[in-house]
């Protein structure tokens, strides 16, 4: 059995989506960051996406643990021709499509972007290489939104339209057990 902590980066405070843009963490609050760095286990490997804001905060709660190099296949969603617009203006421009892609995760992809299940595929893969490469270790991922969001359906199962509902504040943890067959999830956007 292995233990997984993902851990959302620190806020960006973007009001767009924010998918393969590279924006930093707002990493300021160092009492917040100690408490999360003080929840995780000691003993834990960090691994995180490539993007500054994940990679910025893996190494802020780092301290002591073997950081293993940024995957860039822990990205967040590839949003496509959306990056970086405001979700109004990508509901009145495209208004069934956006809908579709929240209503109906799976197939639907923005334009130029990826889908719910192409980016699920991708995190998989990820996944299943740190497992392989590091059995039975307890693992510390700083990933996004979107890709936490993945992790939490795989151990919940059910229509993926119902973990979008699920609020992962930055800076928050989601610990997942992975047994050797099945995924279960502890606990869900639980801020230390």
């Amino acid at each position: 059995m292995s233990r997984w902590f993902w851990v959302r980066h620190g806020p960006t405070h973007q009001r767009a989506f924010t998918g393969h843009r590279d924006v930093p963490a707002d990493l300021s609050d160092l009492a917040a960051l100690e408490r999360l760095r003080q929840r995780l286990p000691s003993g834990a490997l960090v691994v995180a996406s490539d993007l500054t804001r994940a990679s910025a905060t893996a190494d802020a709660i780092a301290q002591g643990r073997d950081r293993l190099p940024d995957r860039p296949g822990l990205r967040e969603f590839d949003f496509g021709d959306w990056d970086g617009k405001g979700f109004a203006e990508v509901s009145a421009s495209n208004p069934e499509l956006s809908r579709r892609y929240w209503d109906e995760p799976g197939d639907c992809a923005p334009p130029n972007g990826e889908s719910w299940n192409e980016a699920a595929a991708r995190v998989e893969r990820v996944v299943a290489d740190l497992r392989q490469a590091h059995p039975g270790r307890d693992m510390i991922v700083v990933a996004h939104l979107g890709v936490i969001l993945t992790r939490l359906h795989a151990a919940r199962g059910g229509a993926a339209r119902e973990v979008l509902a699920q609020p992962l504040e930055p800076l928050s943890l989601t610990e997942l057990r992975w047994d050797g067959q099945r995924w279960s999830e502890i606990s869900a956007n639980e801020t230390p």
